[in-house]
């Protein structure tokens, strides 16, 4: 058997007036996934826990089989190990992005995609400026940044942070760090880098071509290293992680899955996605599992552009569904295929949402019970509905299959 899932990143959403009352899915022009779909089995699946915030870092964990109350420690101890970044059990790590903030309001979580380039100067200038006491910042891809706590005489258990992508166009002055005993450090560390960054040499520059500025970095989803069991240990099974995300690098990392490196993957549209539907076919010489991450709907929703997530969802429809059901159909053997999003992804509040997934099962002794095309009306109207994110995964690897 092989198995491939497919992670359209964010694609799920609501009716939408800018697409005549339809939602993305429905809007696209799909016909490999709904093709797929129609011979499958659809259906919806609670990825977001009770108590814990829709993010990617919880809702794939869940995807892939791992009880986020068990396992989930933070989302940046997951970014770092993408990194490769050498953490003590007493570590603490946080996730820092650039962000843009306009008139105190969280503008733009990603200060406009600024480029890896930049962030690292703003990053590297910023280090040297404060006196961080133990603190360490790597920079990262574009926005995202790491942050290490060595000290280990600091005690963050009571630390309160927000996401910047879940409070845009909210005043930021009500999301500052709060709780505990050391809050008032990244405080401290979010308003220098206001004072250095207004006047910064890449901001100038991006002035001047017309692009968002970087006004601050913002620490977020702190917590110390998990203890993960692989996922072969678990399921039997090897697997491979295509994306673009340090993130689910991170998360593939720990569960010893190998990250596949594929040139021209980016985290927006302009991402390679025939690049992405040929290394996926050409693994599944090599795993049991190959999952292919793809990040561009979630960046389109955030930046509220519907028109751009439809075409993302089509791209991965042409380029990846329908190249990897070919291949599969090809190799003779049996086969499963699960193509579903992680969370919802509002392109009208910009924001993640918690409302169960929909996801389409296709393969070995998948019977379809409600043949229509993959949407998240029909999920919802399907009879299958999983209302534990984590026990998907055991459900699309085994059942039906002696």
């Amino acid at each position: 058997m092989k198995y491939v899932i497919i992670i359209p990143d964010g694609a799920a959403d609501h009716p939408l007036d800018e697409l005549d009352g339809k939602t993305p899915f429905e809007a696209a022009d799909k016909p490999n996934t709904d093709r797929l779909s129609i011979h499958g089995r659809q259906g919806t699946v609670a990825t977001t826990p009770e108590g814990f915030s829709c993010g990617s870092d919880v809702c794939t964990m869940s995807l892939l089989g791992y009880d986020p109350s068990r396992y989930h420690t933070g989302r940046a101890p997951l970014e770092a190990a993408a990194m490769g970044l050498e953490l003590a059990p007493s570590d603490w790590v946080f996730r820092v992005n650039l962000v843009a903030v306009i008139e105190g309001r969280m503008h733009d979580h990603s200060a406009g995609h600024i480029t890896t380039q930049e962030g690292t100067k703003l990053l590297s200038d910023l280090a040297g400026r404060l006196d961080l006491a133990g603190l360490t910042l790597y920079p990262g891809v574009s926005y995202r940044n790491i942050m290490i706590d060595s000290d280990g005489t600091r005690d963050w258990s009571k630390l309160v942070t927000t996401p910047p992508h879940d409070i845009l166009d909210k005043p930021m002055s009500k999301h500052l760090p709060t709780g505990g005993p050391h809050a008032e450090l990244l405080k401290q560390m979010i308003l220098e880098s206001e004072v250095l960054f207004r006047d910064h040499e890449v901001n100038q520059t991006r002035r001047e071509l017309g692009e968002l500025p970087a006004t601050h970095v913002w620490p977020w989803g702190q917590g110390r290293p998990p203890q993960i069991p692989s996922f072969e240990s678990r399921f039997g099974l090897r697997g491979a992680m295509i994306t673009a995300v340090d993130l689910l690098a991170g998360l593939a990392s720990l569960i010893d899955w190998d990250r596949l490196d594929v040139p021209g993957q980016t985290s927006y549209h302009d991402t390679d996605y025939v690049a992405a539907g040929k290394h996926a076919i050409a693994a599944l010489d090599r795993y049991d599992v190959v999952c292919v991450h793809i990040e561009s709907p979630d960046e389109a929703s955030h930046g509220a552009d519907a028109q751009t997530k439809v075409a993302a969802i089509e791209a991965i429809d042409k380029h990846v569904v329908g190249p990897i059901h070919e291949a599969l159909e090809r190799l003779g053997g049996g086969y499963r295929i699960l193509y579903m999003p992680d969370h919802y992804t509002s392109v009208s509040t910009r924001m993640h949402d918690p409302t169960p997934v929909p996801f389409m099962i296709h393969g070995e002794n998948v019977k379809s019970v409600l043949e229509r095309p993959f949407n998240e009306r029909n999920a919802g109207e399907a009879d299958l509905h999983i209302q534990v994110g984590h026990d998907l995964m055991e459900y699309f690897l085994f059942s039906g299959l002696s």
